[in-house]
């Protein structure tokens, strides 16, 4: 069902306050747990699984590949693994990944070496936008084919490759290429070597990692070795979704920054190379802590507490962009309402997100007076602390692009500036529970419809 069109006004500063609450599920393990399921044996039994627009994509995706997804209660569901190479779809069927460039990116890694796909592949407007030409080259790579050659935007024509063979693979930044590699290697023949100097989000390698003989990881002079061993068997997947960090960064940069304000946010997702803001943060002297720390599935789960703050400006190296990627745009937030000079490098793959991200946020921050100066890889924001915008105005135009309008929100209700969001509903690919939870921290704004 297609989510009906609002926009969002907020004419209101939020007031002090301390709350304890839960955040929405983790999306970049929700979308794994679905295309993991679907390419192992047996049946795979998934708990909290966010309920997303960019997951129910991941669902209707699986579903039209010919796997049976059950769903038992809200969060819980049953996947009914089809096994490597099974994957089935019609001849120049069409495929849509909705908002989502994850699902777009794994599950063409998927498909590029499961035999005999020939179709089309497409997005929503957002994503038709999204260069795709390093995906593309690496799915040539194992002998994929994209039509028209030398286009790299959707809507493609993708056919899968007759006789894949592993691949050698030196990681960058970007997880979700490495995951494709991961997914198109393990239905090839041979070995697939990925070598990362890097550290990028580790979620496909550590769900995969119980398949000791298809999925083998070691560290090895400084660097993460990841082997695929190809044309294997996957066992199901049991698991139950932690919350999502990139959510509960909203509401820590809520509670940081509004005056004498507190929060607590239980079972987060803490894996270390989803932490890169919590880290950075903590340099800045945030009043800010992890706590009942523990393991599942290979992932750390806590909680997350914090309260109002001073905080320093920020400097950051283009070796924080990995761990880091979601949340610059908090980091922007942050540093345009703190006092002093923020340098941000690394940030070039920003420009390839739902939107030129850097950029509207620029667009944003000097609505309400503040100065930035944005390169094609760095950002220098002029901070002027916890500013006073009631005489100012923010609009934001409709860029489908869902982290825009949540950071929008915060500095709407940070600066009691009238802010204006259109299209605000993008915001339920992610965090479809962020006005809600809003709310109940005390903040007050109109839904236009």
């Amino acid at each position: 069902m297609k989510i009906r069109k609002f926009d969002v006004l907020i004419n209101s500063k939020l007031k002090p306050f301390k709350k304890t609450i839960k955040v929405d599920s983790d999306k970049s393990l929700s979308i794994r747990s679905f295309l993991i399921g679907s390419i192992s044996q047996n049946i795979s039994n998934v708990k909290n699984i966010l309920e997303s627009e960019d997951v129910k994509s991941a669902i209707l995706a699986c579903k039209k590949l010919g796997v049976k997804i059950q769903k038992i209660s809200h969060g819980h569901y049953k996947i009914y693994g089809k096994g490597l190479g099974s994957l089935f779809i019609k001849k120049k069927s069409i495929l849509n990944f909705g908002n989502s460039g994850t699902l777009a990116r794994l599950l063409i890694g998927i498909l590029s070496t499961t035999p005999d796909i020939e179709i089309i592949v497409s997005g929503d407007r957002s994503l038709n936008k999204r260069n795709m030409k390093e995906l593309i080259s690496l799915m040539n790579k194992f002998g994929a084919t994209f039509i028209p050659q030398k286009k790299y935007f959707f809507p493609l024509k993708l056919i899968s490759s007759k006789f894949p063979v592993g691949i050698n693979y030196e990681a960058g930044v970007s997880a979700q290429l490495k995951s494709a590699v991961i997914f198109s290697g393990l239905n090839s023949y041979g070995i697939t070597t990925i070598e990362e100097k890097i550290s990028s989000r580790d979620h496909t390698e550590n769900l995969l990692m119980k398949n000791h003989e298809v999925v083998k990881v070691k560290k090895e002079r400084g660097k993460k070795i990841i082997k695929v061993l190809g044309k294997k068997k996957l066992n199901q997947i049991n698991i139950n979704v932690s919350g999502d960090p990139s959510s509960a960064a909203f509401f820590t940069t809520l509670a940081l920054l509004n005056p004498n304000s507190f929060i607590k946010i239980k079972n987060v997702g803490l894996n270390p190379t989803r932490t890169g803001f919590y880290r950075i943060l903590k340099k800045q002297k945030a009043n800010l802590k992890f706590v009942n720390l523990k393991k599942k599935n290979n992932e750390v789960i806590g909680d997350i507490i914090a309260q109002s703050s001073t905080l320093k400006s920020i400097k950051t190296a283009p070796n924080m962009y990995a761990s880091t990627t979601d949340e610059y745009l908090l980091l922007f937030l942050i540093a345009g309402l703190q006092k002093g000079t923020s340098t941000f490098k690394g940030i070039s793959d920003l420009a390839n997100k739902e939107s030129s991200r850097a950029y509207e946020m620029k667009k944003i921050l000097n609505q309400i007076g503040i100065r930035c100066i944005l390169k094609k890889s760095e950002i220098t924001i002029f901070g002027k602390g916890l500013i006073d915008a009631t005489n100012k105005n923010i609009i934001v135009e409709n860029l489908g692009d869902h982290r825009i309008a949540m950071c929008a929100f915060l500095l709407g209700v940070l600066t009691n500036a009238k802010t204006y969001i259109k299209n605000f509903e993008t915001v339920y690919t992610s965090s479809p529970s962020f006005l809600n939870i809003m709310k109940t921290l005390g903040a007050k704004f109109e839904i236009k419809k």
